[in-house]
């Protein structure tokens, strides 16, 4: 059962400009002072010698446990998840900084293979956990509170028993794991070391990404067609990347006898299948009510016959262009948390003060922007590449919200602190919607509000439409995947397929385009994710109207349902909001809100 936390990507973060502030590093010394800390050798021969112990303790022995032996088995598995997740979050954090390094990558690489070695031996305990029956797990949690307390961490692993393999081949698949994370880290590395020439500028993705938001179309273009360049050079490595991880994936999957692609995702995310599947047909059904007819009204403002992928994300013409400092962005997050309930603020202080964020775009770091809840003991670490546009304030926002609710949960331990991920991105959206609402109360005329406006609408696309499109284009990948190798051209017309349909009739879409999946990490690192953020926006713009209809008491239900981590299934979370996520129409209203946001937009044409 053993727990590794891992952080959530999140893929779309921009970036852009220089004279920003003093940007913040992470100080790690709060996991370990270095990779050669003798605390840090401490733990780990502590974990093998205690793997070992609770493999000759308790393996064969599970069915014959009363409710106290039970409990004091799970939580002697939690101090072992908790020491081997402070491990990985110290390798894994140090390797994100600079995924160019050798020696960071081989250290991750070290502490991966012996972690996986050392935890080996406990693949009995949810095979073991999974025999039981029913009626005797159910008399222990009535005799047991304290046991009781754990059974949605064992409702899920039992989840899983439909699809369990014998003793020998879970051990296998476990030991076979190092392999998939090999590849992975192939993505990461060739990702990060990349490298673009625009106008004579050499830039990482970050930062050539950064130019498709630029003012300038001219450079909007020559930033895109590089891409592309630089993209197609590489196409082969990402399509071998993909097509074995797909095969991993389909391989294990087959042998479990898993159902579709996306089930152990929908199984991981405790969430039904039917569910994601009413967000997905409400979302592709809104396509032309929301992106279509937003990017229309852009082409117009834009005074374009048609746009292309560089105009997708460009600022409008009458956009100010500006450049948010840090002290500056801090500020803003940190009022908008602190207005909504000043304990918001006093959570996400200590992430300005104490290292617990990383803001700078340097050679090598990680792309993108995430929030790492590492292990409950210490506190969770934001990654961002913080570089002054308005979209990185929220950002910021967003990262934030990952780590309040992280630190909220934390108060469960290890094994009831993980939120599926449907509901992990509750907090991040919320956080930027509570930034948004600040800088809109605050527009000081109509042109402002209508920049913020279009802004916010922008984001909900690419949170919403552009995500969905992304699990579209997944569920086609793995669904083709499963019969045979796949060319670059064929993932690239796989893509495409899913970019006319969601973006709508404005644009036109250049050469090279059809290669701009290769840089997305979710596609590798965890497939099906993206779904996720299209639930967290949805049920964010369903709360944020529960909290303007009837804001009285709404702060102390937000926080109990961050504290709850994943220890309470959605319905039960939502229920006391008046919110139910399994009616399709929770969905509708959700949308809602972005078409509003685009009808007030219309208006202002007139």
């Amino acid at each position: 059962m053993i727990h590794l936390p891992r952080p959530a990507f999140d893929a779309n973060a921009t970036s852009g400009s220089d004279n920003l502030g003093d940007l913040p590093e992470w100080d790690l010394t709060d996991l370990y002072a270095s990779e050669d800390a003798p605390e840090l050798q401490r733990d780990l021969e502590w974990l093998e010698k205690e793997c070992a112990a609770f493999a000759a303790d308790y393996e064969g022995k599970l069915a014959s446990l009363d409710a106290a032996g039970l409990l004091e088995c799970i939580e002697r598995d939690e101090k072992i998840s908790a020491i081997a997740g402070r491990i990985m979050s110290f390798a894994g954090l140090r390797y994100h900084q600079i995924t160019t390094d050798p020696g960071r990558a081989k250290f991750l690489s070290d502490c991966q293979e012996k972690i996986t070695t050392y935890t080996t031996p406990l693949v009995f305990f949810t095979l073991e956990l999974n025999r039981l029956e029913d009626d005797a797990l159910a008399a222990m949690y009535a005799g047991n509170d304290d046991l009781a307390r754990y059974k949605p961490v064992l409702d899920r692993i039992r989840a899983m028993k439909p699809y369990q393999l014998s003793d020998e081949l879970e051990k296998f698949l476990h030991d076979l794991g190092v392999v998939g994370d090999a590849w992975e880290r192939l993505f990461d590395e060739t990702i990060a070391g990349l490298t673009f020439t625009v106008d004579g500028e050499e830039l990482g993705i970050e930062g050539t990404l950064n130019l498709l938001t630029e003012q300038d179309r001219a450079k909007r273009e020559a930033a895109a067609r590089e891409l592309a360049r630089v993209f197609g050079e590489n196409i082969r490595t990402f399509a071998r990347v993909h097509n074995t991880c797909a095969k991993e994936k389909e391989v294990i999957d087959r042998w479990r006898q898993m159902p579709t692609a996306q089930t152990s995702r929908h199984l991981a995310n405790h969430v039904e299948p039917e569910v994601v599947e009413a967000l997905r047909d409400a979302v592709v059904a809104a396509y032309p009510k929301l992106s279509h007819r937003y990017y229309e009204l852009k082409r117009k403002w834009l005074g374009l016959d048609t746009m292309q992928v560089w105009d997708r994300n460009a600022p409008l013409p009458m956009e100010e262009k500006k450049t948010v400092d840090w002290p500056t962005a801090r500020g803003m997050v940190m009022d908008a948390y602190s207005a909504f309930d000043p304990r918001m603020g006093e959570i996400a202080e200590p992430f300005f003060e104490k290292g617990w964020i990383d803001a700078g775009v340097k050679p090598g770091k990680a792309p993108g922007a995430f929030a790492h809840p590492t292990v409950t003991d210490v506190h969770p670490y934001v990654l961002l590449n913080y570089l002054g546009k308005p979209r990185d304030v929220m950002t910021l926002a967003h990262e934030l919200g990952h780590g309040v609710h992280q630190v909220l949960a934390a108060d469960q331990g290890e094994l009831l602190s993980s939120t599926p991920l449907t509901l992990a991105e509750t907090a991040s959206v919320f956080g930027e919607m509570l930034t948004f609402r600040k800088m809109l109360d605050a527009a000081k005329d109509d042109q402002e509000r209508k920049v913020l406006l279009a802004g916010k609408v922008e984001d909900m696309i690419n949170t919403v439409v552009r995500q969905i499109a992304f699990y579209d284009f997944e569920c086609k990948l793995h669904a083709a995947r499963r019969e045979g190798e796949l060319t670059p051209e064929d993932i690239g017309a796989l893509w495409m397929s899913v970019q006319g349909e969601s973006l709508g009739p404005a644009f036109e879409f250049m050469d090279g385009y059809e290669s701009f999946w290769a840089y997305i990490p979710h596609f590798v690192h965890s497939p099906f994710y993206v779904y996720a953020y299209a639930f967290g926006d949805g049920l964010v713009n369903a709360l944020y109207a529960v909290y303007e209809e009837n804001p009285e008491g709404f702060q102390d239900k937000y926080f109990d349902m961050l504290r709850a981590g994943g220890s309470k299934h959605h319905k039960e979370l939502l229920a006391p909001f008046g919110l139910d996520a399994s009616d399709p129409a929770f969905w509708d209203k959700g949308l809602s809100m972005i078409s509003r946001f685009i009808d007030e937009l219309e208006a202002m044409e007139d």
